[in-house]
């Protein structure tokens, strides 16, 4: 066990990138008290999957007496959608799921992600990259390699320097900004509340990946990792379909020195052709006129049983307390 985490794998201190920090989990709720967030991209209505995360890490933050955050990810703002970001707090409100503070926006933090990508760069551990899609697709045929279907598209180190050397960053130069991972010569574990002891060779995984997009748009991961620290995030609790940007995240918060939230990565919603429920495969937005019948749906993917209450606060408040039995271990003490 290490800093509150199970760990069966090589020392994080082992696993750090040359130039960056070794990774401190959270191990309870700390000094700030319990915090977790919801973070919805405002790029359509919620639907019954979003739904599931938003209620999973609700009941989390109050299973730990915590606070819960909504985070609205509109950071790659041509695909947002103008008023849904107000219309999704006005569902998670119809819901009785409301943010303990002011909403955050990622649209409104550019210069704090711009600002860490100049620290990656100064450390050496974030460089330019000039590739096309279409360059890193012939790039990975001219190795003999094949794309799976769904599977990302891993990078393979055209542009990376030969050596880690401190880099200027510029911001206006129409390119690509990656982090390396050549640092990591065995596969990243970490601990899922859910879904036990996961492991990741992020090198082959994806390669080294983007931090900044050539638009001058930050990615999400870089967002989401420099957002959490920002607001003290201590509990991650979000969707399974995004367990395997989690080895992307703990290395980018060892970059940065950031602490590492506890993970918990909930079960997903399927659609009509057995895949993901999600705006692009026709999710529907969340039916709000009969709220306890909507609640009780999400409830029941996530293992927990109907609530015979008619008063959204009534069935919450259950809901807690058999959230709090089934999914806070020993060692999460509620303070």
């Amino acid at each position: 066990m290490l800093n509150g985490q199970f760990f069966d794998g090589p020392p994080l201190e082992k696993l750090a990138p040359s130039g960056g920090s070794a990774v401190q989990a959270v191990t309870s709720v700390g000094a700030f008290g319990y915090r977790g967030r919801f973070a919805p991209s405002p790029t359509g209505p919620l639907h019954a999957g979003s739904l599931v995360a938003a209620l999973a890490s609700w009941l989390d933050a109050r299973a730990h007496n915590g606070v819960w955050l909504v985070r609205m990810e509109d950071v790659d703002v041509p695909r947002c959608l103008e008023g849904i970001d107000q219309y999704i707090l006005g569902q998670l409100s119809a819901l009785g799921l409301v943010s303990d503070e002011a909403p955050l926006f990622q649209s409104q933090r550019t210069d704090a992600y711009l600002k860490a990508i100049e620290s990656l760069a100064s450390a050496g551990l974030a460089y330019p990259c000039a590739c096309s899609r279409k360059d890193v697709m012939a790039a990975i045929q001219a190795l003999g390699r094949e794309r799976p279907r769904n599977a990302e598209l891993v990078y393979p180190a055209s542009c990376r320097p030969s050596t880690v050397a401190p880099c200027s960053f510029t911001r206006f130069q129409n390119k690509t900004w990656r982090l390396r991972t050549d640092a990591l010569k065995t596969p990243l574990w970490w601990q899922d509340r859910r879904l036990g002891q996961q492991q990741q060779d992020i090198q082959t995984a994806v390669g080294d990946f983007a931090l900044l997009r050539a638009d001058g748009y930050a990615t999400y991961q870089l967002a989401v990792v420099v957002d959490d620290s920002a607001q003290v995030i201590t509990h991650v609790v979000r969707g399974e379909d995004l367990a395997d940007n989690t080895p992307r995240q703990i290395l980018l918060q060892r970059s940065l020195g950031f602490a590492m939230p506890l993970y918990l990565h909930t079960p997903l919603v399927m659609g009509e052709n057995s895949e993901k429920l999600s705006k692009q495969n026709g999710a529907r937005a969340l039916e709000i006129s009969n709220p306890i019948a909507t609640l009780n749906q999400a409830a029941a993917i996530l293992g927990l049983r109907p609530s015979p209450h008619t008063r959204i606060s009534d069935a919450l408040g259950v809901w807690v307390h058999e959230w709090r039995r089934l999914y806070n271990p020993t060692h999460e003490r509620c303070e």
